[in-house]
């Protein structure tokens, strides 16, 4: 992979990861305001298998505050695993107002990098399946490339299972 700057400066996300000194690739495509899914878009979009694309979710922990949920776009967290992961007894997502003030990003393009502040990180274990993978690079309509473990140094993120087997599907 590329490292690549955008001369506008970038977005908070590709900041972080040209500080870091992390390779990454810029993915851009025309969001449509009307995707049911903005990961699925994005998979589409770009062409790439859904299992490489991973969207960001901020998580309301118990007592401990937020947390953020890395995990592949045609998949859902499972809150308990999540909970485990990040150290807390129960999660939830977070308001949708929550996780924009915490992150600094709107909902859709909520990257795990650049955050107003760094919060407990947990990546799904599927990750480490792909040579890179796929996240928002900070809006709607881009997505940056880069390997599972550039991501869990940069985040200093836990790895594990995060999502639910098609067996716990409904309960």
């Amino acid at each position: 992979m590329a490292q690549r700057k955008q001369a506008s400066g970038g977005t908070p996300a590709t900041r972080e990861l040209t500080a870091a000194g992390i390779p990454f690739t810029e993915h851009t495509y025309t969001h449509d305001s009307r995707a049911a899914s903005f990961g699925l878009e994005a998979a589409d979009e770009l062409d790439v298998d859904p299992a490489r694309v991973f969207k960001t979710l901020v998580l309301a922990l118990d007592d401990t505050g937020l947390g953020v949920a890395i995990l592949p776009v045609n998949d859902r967290v499972d809150p308990k695993a999540a909970a485990r992961l990040l150290g807390a007894k129960k999660a939830t997502l977070a308001d949708p107002a929550v996780a924009e003030r915490s992150s600094g990003y709107v909902v859709g393009g909520i990257s795990p990098f650049g955050q107003k502040r760094r919060l407990p990180t947990a990546l799904d274990a599927s990750a480490e399946a792909h040579a890179s993978i796929l996240v928002s690079g900070g809006r709607r309509g881009f997505d940056v490339e880069v390997t599972p473990a550039d991501l869990v140094r940069v985040l200093s993120a836990r790895t594990g299972d995060l999502t639910r087997t098609t067996s716990q599907v409904g309960r």
